[in-house]
């Protein structure tokens, strides 16, 4: 049996560094595509958010509800406020317009006209808008309510000197309905004194 010459046909040799190598390059090319991806989505955001910049800009300072924001992220999204955001969809090209509810998230506009969707996102900001003036203006009810309710209380002494008519008319009844149950009383009891020294 005769051995194989140590200069025989070279083997393939495999080695762990050139595979890292492969491998981060390959990472490295995904990661790229997946940044512009991102970068394309964010440039789309920013599109709407231009267009929505006169409303944006409308809104009163002192409603601090809305945030009017593309934020970072995966996937990147124009913040509108605490629960609704618009974000692209899986292709890259549809606008998402959703809202999370307690019974979870729900989609209020899915489409790819960039006007369309602005005018969507104004028409929400403008009832986000009125229900905030009810829910204030029903806060101020209920606080005028309480306080006029509190200085009729300071005045129940008063109300006792200075009753209103029927008030005193009630009062008088219960004195008459009083005096005749005493002299009920003291009758019975004359009656009975009578009675017993009679005998």
């Amino acid at each position: 049996m005769s051995e194989l010459p140590d200069n025989g046909p070279a083997r393939n040799v495999r080695k762990l560094t050139d595979a890292l190598r492969r491998v981060r390059t390959a990472e490295a090319e995904r990661s790229d595509i997946v940044v512009e991806l991102r970068d394309a989505e964010r440039a789309r955001l920013e599109l709407l958010a231009d267009e929505l910049k006169s409303v944006f800009a409308e809104v009163p300072a002192e409603n601090e509800t809305f945030l009017f924001t593309v934020a970072e992220g995966t996937p990147p999204r124009l913040w509108i406020d605490m629960t609704s955001f618009v974000a692209m969809s899986r292709d890259r090209r549809t606008y998402r317009f959703l809202k999370d509810t307690r019974i979870g998230r729900t989609v209020i506009l899915e489409t790819t006209d960039v006007p369309g969707m602005a005018d969507c996102v104004t028409n929400y900001i403008a009832e986000r808008i009125i229900e905030r003036d009810r829910a204030v203006e029903a806060d101020w009810l209920v606080k005028r309510v309480l306080q006029g309710e509190a200085p009729a209380k300071k005045k129940s002494v008063r109300q006792l000197i200075e009753m209103p008519a029927p008030l005193k008319d009630s009062r008088n009844l219960g004195w008459i309905v009083a005096a005749f149950l005493f002299g009920i009383l003291g009758g019975v009891t004359m009656l009975l004194g009578s009675a017993w020294m009679s005998l």
